[in-house]
């Protein structure tokens, strides 16, 4: 009803505040470098260079598996598929075919948008971790907008894709929850400080100041942990 009515001027405020928002919150993340458990655990001088190895190692395995450039293609074929969704038949046969192909295309569309990203993976995996829903909030509101203009083209197809934004953050949830309860806290301070340079990553790119490829940075967040035990066993 109102998705195609925003002006492009609201939209982009809006982006502007969710995008100082998220830069507090990685602001929060990232202060877990001084946990102490983390430097209990591996030294009062380690916890900068385990997010600082994590970041690198993680951006140098990233960037072998083309990770941003898999998203980007990803996000194309949903671009793709905007337009194709756009046309419309001529005829009644023809319509009620139209009609149908627009609500699969919206279900497939919204749930590709929703489900892929860095906040979905951070969101759920700290929701699992018991670090909190802030990120998941966060995201919910980004995709709400989204969710507008989508809905403005295909209609209520793009209400499916709760369930499709459902199955997926809630296994990640999961895997946060066995991760919990496996993962020492020091691990776990580790991995989210890395996560919180990552948000600081995606703050930037909705304020617009610099496009930093945060697929690339996804390995990161298993690099962490496993840097962590390397120096503790070392140590």
């Amino acid at each position: 009803m109102i998705g195609n009515r925003l002006p492009e001027r609201t939209r982009s405020i809006v982006t502007d505040c969710l995008g100082l928002t998220t830069l507090l919150m990685a602001l929060l993340s990232a202060w877990e470098v001084t946990s102490a458990s983390l430097t209990d655990a591996v030294g009062s001088g380690a916890p900068m260079l385990i997010v600082l190895g994590s970041l690198l190692l993680g951006a140098i395995l990233g960037s072998a598996l083309h990770i941003e450039r898999r998203l980007e293609g990803l996000a194309g074929a949903v671009q793709r598929r905007v337009h194709r969704g756009t046309g419309e038949g001529d005829g009644d046969g023809a319509q009620a075919h139209a009609e149908r192909e627009r609500f699969i295309e919206g279900w497939l569309t919204a749930s590709l948008l929703f489900c892929v990203g860095p906040l979905t993976i951070l969101g759920s995996l700290n929701d699992g971790l018991g670090r909190g829903i802030d990120q998941l909030a966060l995201k919910s509101v980004l995709d709400g907008f989204a969710a507008l203009a989508f809905a403005s083209t295909f209609g209520i197809g793009v209400l499916l894709s709760a369930v499709s934004v459902a199955v997926v953050q809630g296994a990640l949830t999961v895997v946060g929850v066995l991760l919990g309860s496996v993962l020492p806290e020091a691990h776990i301070a580790a991995l989210t400080a890395t996560g919180g340079l990552l948000l600081v990553a995606i703050a930037l790119r909705l304020l617009r100041i610099r496009e930093i490829p945060v697929g690339d940075l996804l390995p990161a967040l298993v690099v962490a942990p496993l840097l962590t035990q390397l120096v503790v066993a070392l140590r």
